[in-house]
C-alpha cells in the first residue's frame, strides 16, 4: 500500500507558533510537483508532541483539501499512553488520512508483549496502521520477531525503521514474506535499504529536495545501484547537515530559507544555531536546492 518517497512533512507555523494553514497548502503542492509518494502530517518532524488534538483534524482536513486525491496522506498519531494513541488513530481517520503512522510508545520502555499489545489495540480504531519503530528517541525497539506477529493483525499494513544500516531488513524479509511494506526511516542509509529490498522510505530530507529523493526511492526500489548512488551522492550533505541539531529544527530552518515556510517553531524547540547556518547552505547548495542568500 506505501512504498516509495514519502515526506515526513514539517508543520508550517506562523512566527507566533500558530499554524500556518496556508503554507501547508504551498507545500502539499511543492510535493506534488516534485513527485512525492506520500506525505506524513504530524509526524516527529512535524512536531508532534506539540500539536493539539484539534490541530492534528485541521492540519490532515487542510493537507486533504490541498492534495485533492493526487498524492496519499498520513497522520501521526503516536502516543506513549496506548488510549491516547488509540484517540488519536481516531482523529486521523476522521479527518480522512490514508493511514496512521504510530510510533512505539517512548519513556515507558514496554516489553514485547507491551509493544505487540499496544499496536493490535491502536489497530482497532479501523484505520490503516504504519508501526514506526525509532530506538533513538523511544528507549524502546521493536525487534523483527513482534512486527512478524504483528503482521498477522488486521489493518496494520507496513512498518517504518529508522535504525541505521540495513542489518535488520534481511530478518524482516524473512519473518514477513511481503506481508507488510518496509520502509526505511534513516535517510543516511535508505539507499542501502532500498537495494536490500524496501518498498521505500519516509523522509526528512525530502522536505528540501523532493525531486531528488523520488528519483532515488525510483531507482533503489527499480534495481539501479548506479542511478541510486549518483543520486545519493548529491545528497548525502543534506542527510548529515539536517541532523546537526535534533530533527527537525535544522530541516524547518532550510525550508523557511526556500522561501515555503516563517520561522515558526514550537518550545521546547529553539531556532537553528547561527553558526549551522553555512553548513546546511552548502549542503543545500550541493543538492541544488534554491535558498535565499
Amino acid at each position: 500500500m506505501f512504498g516509495g518517497s514519502i515526506v515526513a512533512l514539517v508543520t508550517p507555523m506562523h512566527d507566533d507558533g500558530d499554524l500556518d494553514l496556508e503554507a501547508l497548502g504551498r507545500l502539499v503542492e511543492f510535493h506534488v510537483e516534485a513527485g512525492t509518494d506520500g506525505i506524513v502530517i504530524a509526524g516527529t518532524t512535524g512536531e508532534s508532541p506539540c500539536l493539539s488534538s484539534a490541530e492534528l483534524d485541521r492540519l490532515i482536513r487542510a493537507a486533504l483539501e490541498a492534495a485533492a486525491g493526487r498524492v496519499s496522506i498520513i497522520g501521526g498519531s503516536g502516543s506513549n499512553s496506548t488510549a491516547r494513541a488509540i484517540e488519536l488513530t481516531a482523529v486521523v481517520r476522521e479527518a480522512g488520512a490514508a493511514a496512521a503512522l504510530v510510533v512505539a510508545p517512548y519513556y515507558n520502555r514496554p516489553t514485547q508483549e507491551g509493544l505487540f499489545q499496544h499496536y493490535q489495540a491502536v489497530a482497532r480504531a479501523g484505520l490503516p496502521v504504519i508501526l514506526y519503530n525509532v530506538p533513538s528517541r523511544t528507549a524502546c525497539d521493536l525487534l523483527p520477531e513482534t512486527v512478524a506477529r504483528l503482521a498477522e493483525v488486521p489493518g496494520i499494513v507496513a512498518v517504518k525503521e529508522a535504525v541505521p544500516g540495513v542489518g535488520r531488513i534481511g530478518r524482516f524479509r524473512e519473518l514477513l514474506g511481503g506481508r507488510l511494506d518496509l520502509l526505511s526511516g534513516d535517510d543516511a542509509t535508505a539507499m542501502d535499504f532500498l537495494l536490500a529490498g524496501g518498498d521505500g522510505f519516509i523522509s526528512v530530507t525530502a522536505n528540501v529536495a523532493p525531486r531528488l529523493m523520488h528519483g532515488l526511492a525510483e531507482a533503489g526500489c527499480h534495481g539501479e545501484p548506479r542511478k541510486a548512488a549518483a543520486l545519493n551522492d548529491r545528497l548525502e550533505g543534506l542527510h548529515r547537515a539536517l541532523f546537526i541539531e535534533p530533527s527537525p529544527i535544522p530541516v524547518k530552518w532550510a525550508v523557511m530559507q526556500m522561501g515555503l515556510i516563517q520561522s515558526g517553531i514550537r518550545l521546547p524547540l529553539t531556532p537553528l544555531e547561527d553558526r549551522h547556518h553555512d553548513e546546511v547552505r552548502v549542503a543545500m547548495a550541493r543538492a541544488g536546492v534554491e535558498y535565499r542568500s
